[in-house]
């Protein structure tokens, strides 16, 4: 990176992640430190972060919002640049982190993610552009305390160009199981904080989300994949309703 730009660190949690973490980090050439914080893989992540240069810290599992707050408060500087193992950078992407941090107006960036699905780029619905915030100052914005779906929490938020490239499946089964484990997250949180369960919602959810990323954000256009890329979206929608209703009686009736 520019070396008049303030130094930053990237920062990386993973879980089994030693095919994906190289691109990942080489996409983020330069950098002033890598730290990557594992949560028990049992493949060679550990190494090849090491290999690669990274700083590894283990933490056991917190949930992804948890996770990511301790693993910025560990990095050596107060700029991070917080990636998922399957995520990496654009060239144009770079360019645009090394020209905001000469001089920063924002306390967190938001960056265009474009999601990889079924062996396609996606262009349109819900898989671009996929807005996630990634790059911030860690004394102005942190990581929200949920377990799925975090959030990064700031007040000045700006925007980045150039698109974050996300593979998000590994294959149509990996997808789905780990949309199973995010609407079991997902239902969990809305017991906790005292969501009811509603018929209506369960119902209308899917419908909404489906005409407004299928139709008015014209994920149509992106064939077959992004028609079964929204229809997993919507069945998640249901999902957790579903999983709400099913923890309710549980907890009404002691079981």
């Amino acid at each position: 990176m520019n070396q008049t730009c303030i130094p930053f660190s990237l920062v990386i949690i993973t879980r089994n992640a030693a095919r994906l973490l190289p691109d990942c980090i080489a996409s983020v050439p330069g950098v002033d430190e890598v730290l990557v914080v594992d949560s028990g893989s049992d493949d060679d992540t550990v190494a090849v972060a090491e290999r690669l240069g990274a700083r590894v810290i283990h933490q056991g599992w917190l949930g992804y919002g948890p996770q990511k707050r301790f693993a910025a408060l560990q990095a050596k500087h107060d700029w991070i640049l917080s990636l998922d193992a399957d995520e990496r950078l654009t060239p144009e992407l770079r360019a645009s982190i090394e020209q905001v941090l000469l001089a920063p107006e924002a306390d967190a960036y938001l960056l265009p993610r474009r999601n990889r699905f079924m062996g396609r780029w996606l262009r349109h619905g819900e898989g671009y552009p996929d807005w996630c915030a990634r790059l911030f100052n860690r004394h102005h914005a942190n990581w929200s305390e949920d377990a799925v779906h975090e959030k990064l929490e700031a007040e000045r938020v700006g925007r980045l160009t150039g698109d974050l490239l996300h593979e998000s499946e590994q294959g149509l089964a990996d997808y789905l199981q780990k949309q199973n484990r995010y609407t079991d997250l997902q239902a969990e949180r809305m017991r906790e904080t005292g969501k009811r369960f509603s018929v209506v919602k369960m119902l209308t959810s899917p419908l909404i989300r489906f005409m407004k990323f299928y139709f008015l954000r014209r994920g149509f256009l992106d064939g077959v994949p992004g028609l079964i890329h929204i229809a997993i979206g919507c069945l998640t929608s249901f999902l957790k309703y579903a999983k709400l209703r099913e923890l309710l009686r549980e907890s009404s009736t002691g079981r």
